[in-house]
């Protein structure tokens, strides 16, 4: 999984181990700490994806919230959040494209789940 506005200097960024294959129960998510952030890693049965774990409304973590169908849902105020792109779900036309969480390239190296970590991007909330 890549965000498909990274830069080509984020390909010279480090995979971070973070978990081992086997860890995160089909259907949901754990956090962990790479690179500098909070990274929410979730495990749908075949794949693992990994975004940002705060929540951008009130800093929930991401990674405790329920998982279904590739999509997120903040355990505090229940926001939604697809995990292919980090894009918002409830949000109006106009707000969706501008309010996401940072999406991270996941790979699986034998028996371990890392994750390449990218500097924060500014946060845009709906006004």
């Amino acid at each position: 999984m890549h965000d498909s506005n990274a830069s080509h200097d984020e390909c010279d960024l480090p995979f971070i181990p973070v978990a081992k294959v086997g860890e995160i129960p089909v259907g949901e998510g754990r956090t962990y700490e790479a690179g500098g952030r909070l990274v929410a890693l979730f495990f749908d049965g075949t794949k693992y994806m990994a975004i940002d774990d705060l929540c951008p409304h009130m800093g929930a973590s991401l990674g405790s919230g329920p998982m279904r169908d590739g999509v997120v849902v903040c355990p505090w105020h229940a926001w939604r959040f697809q995990l292919c792109d980090g894009a918002w779900c409830d949000g109006t036309p106009r707000d969706t494209p501008r309010l996401r969480v940072d999406v991270f390239e996941v790979r699986v190296v034998d028996d371990r789940v890392e994750v390449r970590v990218t500097p924060p991007r500014p946060l845009v909330t709906p006004r």
